[in-house]
């Protein structure tokens, strides 16, 4: 699948935002309206949201996304608020291309560390495979956090400054 990237935010991309979130089946009603006031927000006060997007297109179509900012009175720490990739374009490497191009871009603005915030519950165990996979640790474990019974689990991983190969 060839993919391109994009920064750009679109007046169109809240529906699709929206379309991606809910096509995963792992968010609420109101977690898919999370996701979707942060691509307003971004939308209304461009970088000053400190809301940053790469938005990964296939065939013209938005198939995934990643949402990441810097977290407000910290020296290069990062969240990655949101990586989805369409129910129907899973499997195909392209939630780790988004992944690990938010982290140099987060590395390339100074970032230090990412953190990524999950739940602990069954249904996300693939969520938190992938995170290990690409490196991420268990740094909190808080239970209860979400509901009874449903920890959030806060993973972070070490940024690396971006190497310079022009010597």
């Amino acid at each position: 699948m060839h993919v391109t990237l994009r920064d750009q935010v679109r007046p169109e991309d809240v529906e699709l935002v929206r379309q991606i979130v809910a096509s995963t089946g792992f968010f609420s009603p109101s977690e898919v309206e999370v996701a979707v006031e942060l691509v307003q927000e971004c939308l209304a006060r461009g970088p000053g949201s400190g809301y940053f997007f790469i938005f990964a297109e296939s065939a013209g179509r938005l198939v995934g996304y990643a949402c990441y900012g810097p977290i407000a009175c910290t020296v290069g720490s990062y969240d990655l608020y949101w990586i989805a990739v369409h129910q129907a374009h899973q499997g195909h490497g392209l939630g780790r291309r988004l992944l690990e191009e938010a982290e140099q871009r987060m590395a390339r603005a100074g970032g230090r560390r990412v953190y990524v915030e999950t739940s602990g519950r069954p249904l996300y165990e693939p969520t938190r495979e992938f995170y290990r996979r690409c490196g991420y640790s268990v740094e909190a474990v808080l239970a209860d956090f979400y509901a009874p019974g449903d920890p959030k689990v806060v993973y972070c991983k070490i940024l690396h400054p971006p190497t310079n190969a022009g010597g």
